[in-house]
């Protein structure tokens, strides 16, 4: 499983904006800068971003980017589907089908089992992750996600059917 650079630059410039305490927000120069990527990929990104709802921009000549609701309010989950989408969904077997038309193990795939419970808990767990979460420093993030994670372990131990 990887993460795109999109999914991480994304999220990083998401975090960004939402730590940022002025009223215009941050421009793609600020950003850029502060992230240490182009700002024609800010700009690419912030407009993903924006079209998804997560951002708006200020007017003005200094003018940027801030969020369009508070950031308890905005779930990880949402943001990461919306910069990459999920890891398996419904097309996946199809698309993963080999030489053939359709794949050979369309009726009983146990490998779709993994991946469906792979994608469950990842779903299940940034479910619960909001950007509110990740704007504070690595160890206070680390905390409040290994707590989170706990959390989940015992809800998977307590029989929550994935399949």
């Amino acid at each position: 499983m990887k993460i795109t650079a999109q999914e991480e630059y994304g999220l990083r410039i998401l975090i960004r904006i939402a730590a940022c305490r002025t009223a215009d927000g941050m421009s793609i120069p600020q950003l850029s800068e502060a992230e240490g990527i182009t700002p024609h990929y800010v700009a690419k990104l912030t407009r993903v971003l924006r079209m998804e709802g997560f951002i708006n921009s200020t007017p003005g000549n200094k003018g940027g980017y801030i969020l369009t609701k508070p950031a308890k309010e905005i779930v990880i989950r949402n943001v990461l589907k919306a910069l990459g989408g999920t890891m398996f969904n419904n097309e996946f077997c199809g698309s993963h089908a080999g030489a053939l038309n359709l794949c050979t193990n369309s009726v009983d795939c146990s490998a779709r089992s993994l991946w469906k419970m792979v994608q469950f808990t990842v779903d299940n767990l940034l479910d619960k992750i909001t950007l509110y979460d990740l704007v504070t420093t690595e160890n206070e993030s680390a905390k409040i996600l290994n707590h989170l994670l706990d959390q989940n372990a015992v809800t998977l131990k307590t029989g929550t059917s994935i399949l």
